[in-house]
């Protein structure tokens, strides 16, 4: 039933995740005329800021709020993130200009795996401290 319930508290939490990201951008790319790639990457730091609070706090219950407990999980969690840009990044160069498939499809497919793989990071590598000592 835990399983289940940060199952559904991830994907709650990712929706609102998303939602930041699109309307940072949408208001610094529209709003204050900020360059698209200028306004994208501060709407992703943004909302991977958001999505870090919400996994530590809502959905892994992680409530060791000591300094160096804060750094390590925060630092994890930018590298499993910058890692899954990566790997989104690749599978869409894999997937649309090698094997000619439809960007969207592509996108659908490399955010599947980048969802399932944040998610085991963050509840094994990330998080797992608070999880271990339950």
């Amino acid at each position: 039933m835990k399983n289940i319930k940060e199952m559904i508290s991830y994907i709650i939490f990712g929706v609102l995740t998303t939602l930041v990201n699109i309307v940072c951008y949408a208001v610094l790319a529209k709003f204050f005329n900020i360059d698209y790639k200028i306004a994208t990457s501060i709407a992703w730091l943004i909302s991977v800021i958001f999505a870090f609070v919400t996994n530590k706090i809502f959905v892994f219950n992680s409530k060791d709020m000591g300094f160096k407990v804060l750094v390590k999980e925060l630092l994890s969690f930018l590298f499993f993130r910058l890692l899954s840009y990566g790997i989104d990044l690749g599978m869409m160069i894999v997937l649309v200009e090698w094997i000619a498939m439809d960007d969207m499809l592509a996108k659908i497919l490399a955010n599947i795996v980048v969802v399932i793989i944040n998610f085991f990071a963050s509840k094994f590598l990330i998080f797992k401290s608070v999880q271990q000592s339950k």
